[in-house]
């Protein structure tokens, strides 16, 4: 009968690691000049597409608005007015396609700060040591194919993503 449980448990165990992305989780999204952190992040599979939503950030007031956004953006994941909407908690990375583990395509992210929309992928990147020395993402953002630029987050929790916002 013990026999019978762990084998139960190692395989639920195995089963819910299985079934996690690379990229879901918590991550810190670095700022691209100076390597500060400018955001906490939480990125989530909902329908079989990545979603990505900033928690926090030092930069930005937790009752803080997009209000540089347009009204509306197609396939934006969340009915109402984009530039009535909370930059806390509102996915702007959206509807990437997964392609294999850890690298998802076909998506978009839009900023906030002034309402731009690039096309997007996203690729998990193991810690290596060397160009890599902790786990990351990086965000490809695109506005015509090879004209853009990325973003790197690095792997977080959520108590450390949610303690950013600034006073």
């Amino acid at each position: 009968m013990k026999r019978s449980f762990y084998f139960f448990m190692l395989f639920v165990s195995v089963g819910a690691c299985i079934a996690l992305d690379l990229a879901e989780g918590f991550w810190l999204s670095l700022d691209r000049k100076t390597g500060e952190i400018d955001g906490g992040w939480e990125f989530y599979i909902s329908g079989e597409k990545l979603f990505g939503k900033m928690l926090s950030s030092p930069t930005v007031r937790p009752d803080a608005i997009a209000i540089k956004c347009r009204k509306s953006y197609r396939d934006f994941p969340i009915d109402g007015a984009v530039n009535t909407m909370n930059i806390a908690g509102t996915p702007w990375i959206f509807g990437l396609v997964n392609e294999k583990p850890g690298i998802w395509t076909n998506g978009h992210v839009i900023d906030p700060r002034n309402g731009s929309i690039y096309q997007c992928k996203i690729t998990f990147h193991a810690a290596d040591g060397k160009k890599f020395p902790e786990d990351m993402l990086e965000m490809r953002g695109e506005i015509l194919p090879g004209i853009g630029g990325s973003q790197f987050f690095r792997k977080s929790t959520r108590a450390e993503v949610s303690g950013l916002f600034k006073g």
